[in-house]
């Protein structure tokens, strides 16, 4: 293993622009491309001390800053999710959702926090109809104020911050607060994706806030400053989530939202609450992993996707194997058959959780496996209770961030965090845009007479493959913290990484920068230009229909080495791992 030492210090913030612009500059040119253009595995960062690991150099810095003033894991994350809000604005911020893991480690005890957002009271499952009855298409209402759900992600680190935070919550914004009055260089990522969306012009701020006077895309390494978001963030600062869910940011979102076409109200805006839940935790081999309950399938699809391998394959960690590459793709459709079928918010539907993880279930579904041959679209499997549901088709878009801490003292944070696809619904309030989650539920509430878990329904939560995941050796120790974003691929991408770290002992990196593959109940994903050709050819003959495609995960890893935290970024974005 390659490792880069330890003790890194958080780099300083300056104030001088032409510094931050040569600093941008450097920065660019040593980025890596994107996916599809080829590239390297970046080395792994060793410490004995703490450890961070984000999306973003600049949200990184934000952690080891409060890390080193001697905040707690909790603390670095909330500073660093209000960074990656800034830097990173296509994937998560305010005014959406998350879901965070938290290890606290002299109680010895998870928790699992729900922010994830909640339809409008005055929303109708009928959402994606027009006026003539006919199903839009999702296009048509992705960047519309029909798409945006009650944001949740602020009421959520604020309700954890209360439980388990160290630092003053005020503390917590000083560095997104900094950096944007004083500028950030806009990098690569952020760049291209703002040069590649064709919707985010047609609202006012942020078309005046990410692109020039004829339009371009704010140019790689220039000093973008978002002063807007800096006075919302003053305000949180001061007042907390009350200064998003009341008053005049809270009119002027339900505003914006209603010029759009939609129906959020400043009373959901106050009435939202986060929900504290219990961890979906489960064996794998000698290992215990926890992950998110509902309204989240990422903690139930991980696990029996990996209770499924564990029944086929003894050790099936040579992933860029026919026969391991096969049973992954295979164990997924299963999976995915019963997503769509059974998970949705518990508040609202009767999910069969224990029993879609016991283990004579998994035996029966694993039965189902033939390791020569491709069962093609898997059917959900049949559960003792009687469910009359129909399935999911929630497309579920891949643009979300994640974030892995571990503080001096072992505590740990497992954050995802979204604001569903790209930019979201493209509607800017505040110096932020706002989600677009609601198309997360099912654009087809009932389907042949029978109704669909992940319907909308006002106060609900839409469904989401968003998997922080913690895991713990067979002493109870915790061993690894790591969640990406992709979609409703983050299961596969996940539960794979688990896998070649788990059961291939394979470096950190390895298991990061893998290529991607499987199977979400219907064609077999291989990862474009990384996947070899023969690999692809043996899958075919054995009855995969197989597609390539860019998958851009952004897994975030840290796993124990010995007496040593080892971060992992993947080299499909632009995430940076430091640790003292």
């Amino acid at each position: 293993m390659c490792y880069r030492t330890g003790s890194l210090r958080a780099a300083r913030f300056t104030l001088a622009l032409a510094i931050l612009a040569s600093a941008a500059t450097a920065w660019a040119q040593a980025e890596q491309p994107e996916v599809g253009s080829g590239f390297a595995s970046r080395p792994a960062v060793a410490s004995a001390g703490f450890m961070a690991v984000t999306a973003n150099p600049y949200a990184t810095d934000a952690a080891v800053e409060i890390l080193q003033l001697g905040g707690n894991a909790l603390d670095a994350a909330i500073a660093a999710q209000w960074v990656l809000n800034l830097v990173e604005p296509q994937s998560s911020g305010i005014g959406g959702g998350g879901f965070l893991l938290h290890w606290d480690q002299g109680r010895r005890r998870v928790s699992a926090w729900d922010g994830r957002e909640t339809a409008p009271r005055g929303a109708s499952a009928d959402f994606a109809k027009r006026p003539d009855g006919r199903l839009a298409k999702f296009s048509d209402i992705l960047a519309t104020g029909q798409a945006v759900g009650v944001p949740g992600l602020l009421a959520m680190l604020e309700a954890v911050h209360r439980r388990h935070g160290k630092l003053r919550w005020e503390r917590l914004f000083r560095p997104a607060i900094r950096l944007a009055d004083n500028g950030f260089a806009v990098s690569p990522r952020l760049h291209l994706m703002l040069r590649n969306d064709s919707l985010l012009k047609a609202d006012a701020e942020a078309r005046a806030l990410y692109f020039d006077e004829s339009g371009e895309a704010r140019r790689i390494g220039e000093i973008l400053r978002n002063p807007k978001l800096a006075e919302t963030f003053r305000a949180i600062a001061s007042a907390g989530a009350q200064a998003l869910q009341r008053g005049d940011l809270a009119a002027r979102i339900a505003g914006a939202v209603g010029r759009r076409g939609g129906s959020l109200t400043t009373a959901d805006l106050e009435q939202y609450r986060p929900r504290l839940r219990s961890p979906v935790c489960g064996p794998y081999r000698q290992w215990r992993i926890c992950g998110m309950p509902p309204p989240s399938s990422g903690g139930i699809g991980v696990l029996q996707l990996l209770g499924l391998l564990a029944r086929v394959a003894p050790l099936p960690h040579d992933t860029a194997a026919v026969d391991s590459a096969h049973v992954f793709a295979e164990a997924g459709r299963l999976v995915y058959a019963d997503r769509a079928r059974y998970l949705a918010d518990t508040d609202f539907v009767a999910v069969p959780q224990a029993a879609l993880l016991d283990p004579a279930y998994l035996d029966k579904r694993a039965r189902l496996i033939d390791p020569q041959r491709s069962m093609g679209v898997a059917a959900p499997g049949e559960l003792p209770a009687r469910i009359t549901q129909a399935d999911d088709d929630a497309p579920e878009l891949p643009a979300t961030t994640h974030v892995s801490i571990v503080d001096r003292s072992g505590n740990a944070v497992a954050l995802t965090s979204s604001i569903e696809s790209a930019f979201g619904s493209r509607i800017q309030v505040g110096g932020f845009l706002l989600n677009n989650q609601l198309t997360d539920f099912s654009l087809t509430p009932v389907r042949d007479g029978k109704p669909v878990a992940n319907r909308l329904q006002p106060g609900k939560r839409p469904l989401s493959s968003m998997a922080p995941t913690l895991v713990f050796d067979r002493k109870g120790r915790l061993h690894a913290v790591l969640g990406s974003p992709g979609g409703s691929r983050i299961i596969n991408y996940v539960a794979r990484t688990l896998v070649t770290l788990l059961d291939g002992g394979q470096p950190a990196t390895a298991a990061v920068s893998q290529p991607h593959l499987g199977n979400r109940n219907g064609i077999t994903e291989v990862e474009q230009g990384r996947v070899p050709e023969q690999l692809v050819g043996e899958l075919e003959l054995r009855g995969h229909v197989v597609q390539r495609a860019d998958m851009t995960s952004g897994l975030h890893l840290i796993v124990r080495v010995g007496g040593l935290w080892i971060g992992a970024v993947d080299p499909r974005r632009e995430g940076v791992a430091r640790g003292d």
